[in-house]
């Protein structure tokens, strides 16, 4: 290559990473699917601004994105060290095949995104071609790709969980057998060790074939780059593990136990972070660092795209199980831990108690001799005495009932209980928060869910819109041989004006 061509390609290059780069189009394509939700650049790039300023002046880091879709990551790694890199590697040129041929590494999750991933890396979908900005032996460069197939065991994939009457599909089509987490030795697969792993892995796989019925696999992305040991894991995932449940109680206690994770950037609305996309819940994004001593995490909380607290605090506080998204909800928590009244959780009975389903129609829309009312999905209706076998003790109650599903997730929890005949029983649809002799008492305990002080704390373990028994783990149990207002609960348990303006400020007010 002459003089003049070494400076004409210096010149395309500096375009592509310099400044003038505008409009980024990684921030115009539309998702492919809800598996392949793309993360925009500003997003990655506050996500990489958690790693030390250092690392981008060392030319020996591998980086690693193990679930590539548009390759953004990969650009913005790659921008990042070209600057960082000027000093030591002064040739343009020689720089970008330094950083791109040894340096930065992806794994993608379809061939499609594999194509777009080494678009945007390498300026061309072959890596190998005379338009690659830094040509390799083969068409693939350091983004990988393979559809790999899935390994059936019981009719279910052992690696991921997923279907095999859903996914075991003919050899010419994607199996969306993810490779970085469907092989025991993940190190396997560029025979190298990174120092960075970061990423968005998809977040869930269809399960069921009738039924939409999903399961997360994010949290299989987390567990095996752990396994790689990189110095810093950085990744951005459903903030449902805060809580648990779904398959991700193991997943979650891990993550509460790992003294290693130093950052977490939560978003309770996800379209701060991916705009039109709803994820219900939230998202978040973490830096875990192997050297960290500091036995603590930083806790950013983002609201409409500003930081509205950050904390310094265990990830695990003590005697709670799930992660508190919200700082400021902790001293409230330790001031009713200190009553050590029993919760609410204690006495709600097991969903579906009665054993009829959301979907069940045997009713009738009349009363009839010896019949029993039952509460629906948007119904109510009679059935026999003997349709019911189970729950039995609780027919000639009084009931509290709510809806196993509310709202879709956080404080925002329009709760309209419903107190029952006293000769009923209900669905899988509604779960029963208390059932009594006395219909004085089911009144007063809708007084008390009814509150501001209730909602809120519901709000606090509610990050879907499943309202089970969980739920209700941290409402402590009041005598309701009376009605409970906000006024005497905030009295009760001690709160400051600061801590009860927080509570007025989250919770919305009941119609």
């Amino acid at each position: 290559m002459n003089s003049t061509e070494t400076s004409g390609n210096e010149a395309f290059l500096g375009r592509i990473f310099g400044q003038i780069y505008k409009p980024d189009i990684l921030q115009c394509l539309a998702n492919l699917s809800s598996d392949e939700v793309f993360t925009p650049p500003e997003v990655v790039n506050a996500m990489l601004d958690m790693l030390p300023s250092e690392i981008w002046q060392n030319p020996n880091l591998k980086f690693l994105d193990p679930a590539c879709k548009t390759g953004v990551f990969l650009r913005e790694i790659t921008k990042r060290l070209i600057k960082g890199l000027e000093k030591k590697i002064p040739d343009l040129q020689k720089r970008i095949d330094h950083i791109l041929r040894n340096m930065v590494y992806g794994i993608a999750i379809t061939q499609l995104t594999s194509l777009v991933a080494r678009r945007s890396l390498y300026c061309t979908k072959d890596a190998s071609s005379k338009y690659s900005i830094s040509a390799f032996e083969k068409p693939e460069g350091n983004v990988a790709f393979e559809n790999l197939r899935h390994t059936w065991q019981n009719g279910k994939c052992v690696y991921c969980g997923a279907s095999q009457a859903g996914y075991d599909r003919d050899e010419s089509l994607e199996q969306h057998a993810y490779k970085f987490i469907h092989i025991k030795n993940p190190e396997e697969i560029f025979n190298m060790k990174f120092d960075v792993i970061i990423g968005k892995p998809p977040y869930q796989l269809a399960t069921g074939t009738i039924t939409k019925q999903a399961t997360p696999i994010y949290n299989k992305f987390v567990i095996q780059a752990k396994k790689l040991d990189p110095t810093f894991l950085i990744m951005i995932t459903p903030a449902r593990w805060f809580s648990g449940g779904m398959g991700l109680d193991e997943f979650r206690d891990e993550m509460l136990n790992d003294e290693k994770i130093d950052i977490i950037h939560d978003f309770p609305n996800a379209q701060d972070c991916f705009p039109g996309v709803e994820i219900k819940g939230g998202v978040c994004f973490f830096l875990r660092n192997k050297n960290s001593k500091k036995q603590t995490c930083t806790i950013h909380t983002h609201i409409n795209n500003e930081i509205i607290s950050t904390s310094e605090r265990p990830l695990k506080e003590k005697n709670i199980d799930i992660f508190i998204r919200h700082n400021n909800a902790i001293p409230i928590l330790r001031k009713i831990q200190a009553k050590s009244e029993k919760f609410l959780s204690e006495q709600i009975e097991a969903l579906g108690i009665f054993g009829f389903p959301t979907n069940f129609n045997e009713f009738k829309k009349e009363p009839f001799e010896n019949s029993i009312k039952i509460y629906g999905n948007k119904f109510t209706g009679y059935i026999s005495r003997d349709q019911i076998t189970a729950g039995e003790n609780l027919i000639k109650k009084y009931k509290v009932l709510l809806p196993e599903a509310i709202g879709t997730g956080g404080f925002d929890l329009p709760l309209k209980p419903i107190i029952t005949d006293d000769n009923s029983c209900c669905t899988f649809t509604y779960v029963i928060i208390g059932s009594y002799n006395n219909i004085n008492q089911a009144e007063n305990l809708c007084s008390y869910l009814k509150t501001n002080f209730t909602r809120f704390l519901i709000g606090i373990k509610k990050i879907t819109q499943h309202a089970t028994r969980a739920v209700y783990q941290f409402v402590p149990m009041q005598d309701f041989s009376k009605p409970w207002t906000d006024e005497e609960l905030y009295k009760k348990y001690g709160l400051s004006e600061e801590e009860i303006k927080f509570i007025e400020e989250n919770i919305k007010p009941m119609e």
